[in-house]
C-alpha cells in the first residue's frame, strides 16, 4: 500500500491508535490533526508499507499490534 492509500484510510477516522512496540500513540484527530508527513510516520513501517495488523473499527483506526490497545479500542 503506497502513502497515498494509507492516508485514505484516515478518511472519517477521529482516532487513530498506533502501536510501536511496547509503546502507544493515540492521536485525537477532530482535536489536532498532524501532518500528512507525520501521520505516515507513524502509519508505515521501516519498509514503507502500512504497519500490520491494521484495523478500522468505527471511526477508530488501529495500526501495528498491542494487545491492551486492541482489546481496550474494540471493547468500547
Amino acid at each position: 500500500m503506497d502513502a497515498q492509500a494509507a492516508l485514505e484510510l484516515l478518511e472519517g477516522v477521529t482516532d487513530l491508535f498506533v502501536a510501536k512496540g511496547k509503546k502507544s500513540v493515540h492521536v485525537d484527530l477532530r482535536k489536532d490533526r498532524p501532518s500528512d508527513d507525520e501521520l505516515l510516520g507513524l502509519m508505515l513501517g521501516r519498509s514503507g508499507t502500512l504497519r500490520a495488523p491494521t484495523l478500522k473499527s468505527g471511526k477508530r483506526l488501529i495500526v501495528g499490534f498491542n494487545a491492551e490497545i486492541l482489546r481496550d479500542t474494540l471493547l468500547r
